[in-house]
């Protein structure tokens, strides 16, 4: 089931992104999937935002979505560590590259060091997130 609102100031139009108490839920009229509801405040979104955003968009408790974001994470870490591509419909994909070795310079002295083969994550933003 997917929960889905778009929120609408009840007062004079302008509202405080962190104040929900302002707003009216109605289900909304787009089609399933899509977010109406912008988390944060337009600058660094932490795990509690979403979690806090899971939980209101939801109507679950914020225990129950932490559990379900950590479990969604726990998951996605998984399968990265395993080598393994993310695939998310309208979000995008995260795919783990390998890093060739190199040479790198210590900033402070000017040596050359030695930078080890490694793996790296990629993601690439799928054409909803582009737009």
């Amino acid at each position: 089931m997917c929960l889905n609102y778009n929120l609408t100031p009840v007062s004079n139009g302008s509202y405080n992104a962190h104040d929900l108490a302002d707003f009216q839920y109605e289900p909304a009229t787009s089609r399933p999937g899509s977010v109406n509801a912008q988390i944060g405040n337009g600058g660094t979104v932490i795990k509690l935002d979403i979690i806090n955003h899971v939980a209101e968009r939801t109507g679950v408790p914020k225990m129950k979505a932490e559990i379900a974001v950590e479990a969604l994470f726990e998951a996605m870490k998984g399968a990265m560590q395993k080598g393994e591509r993310i695939e998310l419909r309208g979000f995008g994909v995260f795919v783990v590259k390998p890093r060739k070795r190199g040479v790198g310079r210590n900033a402070r002295t000017g040596t050359q060091v030695a930078i080890p083969e490694g793996k790296t994550i990629r993601f690439k933003p799928g054409k909803e997130l582009q737009s």
